[in-house]
Order: structure tokens, then C-alpha cells, then sequence
């Protein structure tokens, strides 16, 4: 779980809250829309994190056509950065 991974480690935690925030904002909701517990961000034993909607950001990303929400985390003692790109089919071609 999240909270397991993250506890005592501020900056994990911090890169967490990041890409929940990115994701709010690539589904066009803001931290309003959807709820944090809505977006978790798993990660695979020795794999890259990766993102699971719940509820309402599922909801919000399947209205959009979404078929991934690709994911980058980065932070140092100091700092938390994270992007998120959506990708929807359109005809034969994915567009992010």
C-alpha cells in the first residue's frame, strides 16, 4: 500500500502527492474532481510506479478516452517533482 511504502520517508511520500496532483490536473478536475484516494500509485517489487484510478478519477479518464496515464517520479531530500502524460486512441493513432 501506499501508506506502507511511504511511511517515515517523507520524500516518497512527497513525489506521491505530486503525481496525485498531476493527475487531477491531466484529468482536467483540480484537486476537486476526484479524490486523492481515487489515484494510487503503485509500484511492482524493483519496477517503475505506475498509477491505478479508482471511483470518480476512473470515471473522469474513461469520459476522456484514456487508455494510459504514463508516470514520472523524481525527489531529492528537498524536493518532489512528477508528470503525468495521458494517451487516448483516436482512429489508429494514440495522441498524449
Amino acid at each position: 500500500s501506499e501508506q506502507k511504502y511511504c511511511r517515515g520517508r517523507a520524500a516518497q511520500l512527497a513525489s506521491r502527492f505530486a503525481a496525485k496532483e498531476a493527475v487531477m490536473k491531466a484529468l482536467g478536475t483540480g484537486v476537486r474532481g476526484v479524490g486523492w484516494k481515487d489515484i494510487e500509485i503503485k509500484r511492482e517489487r524493483g519496477g517503475p510506479p505506475y498509477i491505478q484510478l479508482h471511483g470518480r478519477g476512473q470515471a473522469r479518464a474513461s469520459k476522456m478516452g484514456l487508455s494510459n496515464i504514463s508516470l514520472s517520479l523524481s525527489h531529492s531530500n528537498d524536493f518532489a517533482v512528477a508528470s503525468v502524460v495521458g494517451e487516448a486512441e483516436r482512429g489508429n493513432r494514440v495522441v498524449r
